[in-house]
């Protein structure tokens, strides 16, 4: 009789923790050095529900660089974990973290992007961070870029449009291997990086004066150098730390047909393949065919250097991290859409969607992990997933089954594909302190274990204080999955 013994609970080595990113975080945006981002230029959102990304050009960036407020820009503030972080890491190990993932500014690093020597100010403080988080025994899981970049080289090359932005990166991803090297297991190199089709805030481009043929062409074109990168930052690691582990990271948007129609089949499968494209890259080293039949069929020409084919062959990731917030659906016809972590697509009447729209799926998540699983055969990591809302603070508590209830169904989920066979690494939710929102800017979408007092005008102690959430992930890690009730 074939018998074979199949996973039931979560690895003994799972990595359960959170997930943040600097420019969300750490405030401190002039100071020590730190020269000003892209991220930092972007104005708030005037509506929650929308998720698009207020226009930047050449004027809105004056207008932020004379602007020396944090009014309008309230990521420049974040809820200053640059001067909280030891009461922050400490609130993480409390509730037992393996992991914390969190991102360095690159600006922290090189103020303009492009100088000869990195700031000394900006690395002692990633030092301090590490300190706090080896004197508890919590792992780091940094990204090199997450949806910021130096704003000098917007101004200067037009971000990564220009290839010379590729050098750029990888003299800023040297030293920080080195100076890091044996301190850092994990790392990933560009956060979400197929969002940047939707333009600056991965990019760096100003795109908005062209039209949406050009644009297209223009973010491909980017995304391409940081593609090269991607693959030429994976073989420093590799040389400089070699016991150092490189992941990509992708906005996961699994897309479902309308219906059973083929033409709703293929129109869905053709999303899904645009979505994955970014990791086929990274993982597979190779552009996949699907995608050179888009871009001839489309008039997007890439240019490509002698060598960035090699270069992409040569450095395949070790292992593939997204995010995952929602499905959508997507049919042949036009039909009604729906928003959220720069996806969109059609609603799904058999799901809920939270207070800004996005519609939540757990059974989608082990839909995707095995999918994801069956493409790649790489150890795969969830880096980001949660659930943003609005939470109030009564007698000084924060009662959130909702959130609760949320993160329950989707790591219930998780332990049925890792039963389906898929070689899970780790989940870190996103994120486990309230912080600035990336699509709005506003503090009102709290997702954290952790509730800050800050408002969205930035009034606030900036206290900090257990939900119940907290108690309960607590509770979660402890029995390594076992107990989610």
């Amino acid at each position: 009789m074939y018998k074979v013994d199949f996973p039931k609970d979560f690895p003994k080595n799972f990595l359960w923790g959170g997930a943040t990113a600097a420019n969300q975080i750490e405030g401190a945006w002039d100071i020590d050095g730190k020269g000003l981002t892209t991220a930092e230029v972007v104005r708030k959102a005037d509506d929650r529900k929308k998720m698009s990304m207020n226009i930047v050009d050449p004027s809105s960036i004056k207008a932020a660089i004379n602007d020396s407020t944090t009014a309008n820009y309230p990521k420049r503030r974040g809820i200053d974990f640059y001067h909280h972080y030891k009461e922050d890491i400490k609130l993480f190990a409390e509730m037992g973290f393996k992991v914390f993932r969190f991102s360095i500014a690159w600006a922290r690093i090189f103020p303009n992007g492009d100088n000869l020597q990195p700031n000394e100010k900006g690395f002692e403080f990633y030092d301090r961070v590490l300190d706090e988080l080896e004197n508890y025994g919590i792992e780091p899981l940094i990204t090199l870029s997450h949806y910021e970049m130096p704003l000098a080289l917007t101004q200067k090359q037009n971000g990564w449009l220009d290839r010379a932005t590729i050098a750029d990166f990888t003299r800023y991803t040297e030293v920080v291997f080195k100076r890091y090297r044996g301190r850092v297991r994990y790392w990933l190199t560009f956060n979400e990086i197929n969002t940047g089709t939707w333009g600056f805030h991965e990019t760096g481009v100003v795109d908005s004066h062209l039209d949406k043929k050009e644009q297209e062409n223009v973010r491909y074109q980017a995304l391409h150098h940081q593609l090269v990168a991607s693959a030429l930052a994976t073989k420093q690691l590799h040389e400089i730390d070699p016991k150092a582990k490189m992941g990509c990271m992708l906005a996961r948007m699994q897309t479902y047909p309308a219906t059973c129609r083929p033409e709703d089949v293929r129109a869905a499968q053709m999303e899904d393949q645009k979505n994955l494209f970014f990791t086929d890259v990274q993982a597979r080293g190779e552009y996949p065919e699907f995608m050179n039949r888009y871009f001839a069929e489309n008039g997007i020409q890439i240019k490509m250097a002698e060598k960035d084919q090699e270069i992409l062959a040569s450095s395949p990731v070790d292992f593939v991290s997204f995010s995952y917030y929602m499905t959508t659906v997507t049919s042949a016809e036009a039909g009604e859409e729906v928003n959220g972590n720069m996806a969109t697509g059609g609603r799904n009447k058999y799901l809920e969607e939270s207070d800004w729209g996005w519609q939540i799926d757990p059974i989608g998540l082990r839909i995707t992990l095995n999918e994801m699983w069956d493409r790649y055969r790489k150890p795969l990591f969830i880096v980001e997933n949660g659930l943003g809302a609005l939470d109030k603070l009564e007698d000084g508590k924060v009662h959130d089954e909702y959130r609760i209830d949320y993160l329950r169904k989707h790591i219930e989920q998780m332990k049925e594909a890792i039963k389906d066979g898929v070689q899970l690494m780790g989940y870190t939710m996103w994120g486990p302190i309230d912080l600035i929102s990336f699509s709005t800017s506003e503090m009102s979408k709290r997702y954290g274990f952790i509730y800050v007092d800050q408002d969205d005008e930035g009034n606030g102690s900036l206290k900090r204080i257990r939900k119940d959430s907290f108690y309960w992930y607590k509770k979660v890690i402890s029995s390594n999955g076992a107990d989610l009730a």
